[in-house]
């Protein structure tokens, strides 16, 4: 197996992009303190509503019961946090809603080559706000998660540094080339959709392996689709519409 880089990695493109101004920063977080948020009612009250549509991946409910989504949003909205909703996380991104990410790490979870129990290396494109990859780190053995927007990387970092998560390590680039350096990964999940799955990805990824992202249809409306590699081949599976921000390239 491939060694692993050292953490934190840098992608060996980054630092010869051209100059520029330095990117806005997305509004900093503010961990909440005395709102009842860190109550295991709270968190539990939202898992049964997640397996109530449909979620019943023990492993996935157990890790969203894990994470305290309320660290990863606004002050301002943490009245929201555990409500079924996509929240602005600044920069023009959201948090996806709970029940997405569930699903998602569900249909992950559900590859060949996942074998009943933890995933491997897990990649993730769109960091955001690193909610995401704080879940991902309770069902993987380590978890590769990049994001081209500096000031969402940075407020990722931030955000779990509290945690300690020994297997996360963010990465700053262009996540449509995903990150060879990691490969090949057990799965691949997208926080942003394209026309078409990148071949870096699928290249990328280990036989038996999975990649659950979003991608526009040819009525230009998104959704969620699935694709495995066995024998060297891919099968596609396109499921439910979604909604979420557009896949780009570079980085800002």
């Amino acid at each position: 197996m491939t060694r692993r880089p050292g953490f934190p990695a840098r992608l060996s493109t980054a630092p010869s992009a051209p100059a520029r101004a330095p990117a806005a920063k997305a509004p900093a977080t503010v961990s909440p303190a005395g709102l009842g948020l860190d109550s295991h009612a709270v968190r539990a009250n939202m898992v049964q509503k997640i397996a109530a549509q449909g979620v019943s991946d023990a492993r996935v409910l157990a890790a969203i019961n894990a994470v305290e989504r309320h660290r990863f949003v606004d002050s301002a909205l943490v009245n929201q946090a555990y409500e079924d909703t996509s929240l602005p996380i600044g920069l023009g991104q959201t948090i996806s809603k709970p029940s997405v990410v569930a699903r998602m790490i569900e249909l992950l979870l559900g590859a060949r080559g996942a074998g009943g129990g933890r995933l491997g290396r897990v990649l993730e494109v769109g960091t955001g706000c690193g909610y995401q990859a704080a879940v991902l780190s309770q069902v993987a053995r380590e978890v590769y998660s990049i994001e081209r927007l500096r000031g969402l990387h940075d407020r990722a970092r931030a955000n779990l540094r509290a945690f300690r998560l020994a297997n996360v390590h963010l990465m700053f680039g262009d996540g449509m080339a995903g990150f060879a350096q990691g490969a090949p990964y057990a799965g691949i999940i997208a926080a942003a959709g394209g026309e078409a799955v990148p071949a870096n990805w699928t290249d990328q990824l280990a036989e038996g392996g999975r990649i659950v992202a979003p991608m526009v249809m040819p009525n230009r409306q998104q959704a969620l689709v699935v694709i495995d590699k066995m024998g060297g081949r891919l099968s596609q599976s396109v499921l439910e519409g979604v909604h979420f921000v557009p896949l780009k390239s570079g980085i800002a």
